[in-house]
């Protein structure tokens, strides 16, 4: 598996990984966030989205307690959070698969137990606190596919490949 470790000590930081890997998702792609509570999973979630097209004056909240938030922009993204479902009938249940299938690029926080749901080859976002570091981990081609890209058209991001 490809690993990137980026040192992520600001919010600034966040919306720069953001903005480097937007222009390199497609259709179909899944971006798992895991780390702990108050990590960043949805601030990164919000800035990828603002990369995305969102208009900077549209709130995107946490998807805690609606599960899925959709959004249209320069692709059609889901914004999930599966914080609060304990199986895979229930993660089934939300057809995030078929919608994948059908080209939502999904963005699920709390979705590593879930992987084999929703499809697999994916690229998994791991926020930590202490230190502050994002872990992106790629499994399948098309996650690989993802962190090479991402790899290429880092500038100034301090970014340090594991793998």
């Amino acid at each position: 598996m490809s690993t990137i470790h980026i040192d992520n000590e600001s919010e600034a930081t966040t919306e720069l990984i953001a903005q480097v890997l937007a222009p390199h998702l497609a259709p179909g792609d899944l971006l798992v966030l895991s780390g702990d509570l108050g990590a960043g999973k949805t601030f990164f979630a919000r800035a990828l989205l603002y990369a995305l097209g969102l208009e900077r004056d549209e709130r995107v909240p946490s998807p805690t307690f609606t599960l899925i938030h959709e959004y249209e922009v320069r692709l059609h993204v889901l914004h999930a959070d599966l914080y609060r479902l304990q199986s895979a009938d229930e993660v089934q249940h939300l057809g995030m698969l078929e919608r994948r299938q059908q080209g939502a690029l999904l963005v699920v926080e709390w979705g590593r137990p879930f992987a084999a749901e929703l499809g697999a080859d994916a690229v998994y976002l791991d926020f930590h606190l202490a230190p502050r570091r994002l872990v992106l981990t790629a499994d399948g081609p098309r996650g690989t596919e993802l962190l090479s890209g991402l790899r290429k058209s880092h500038v100034g991001v301090g970014l340090r490949y594991d793998g």
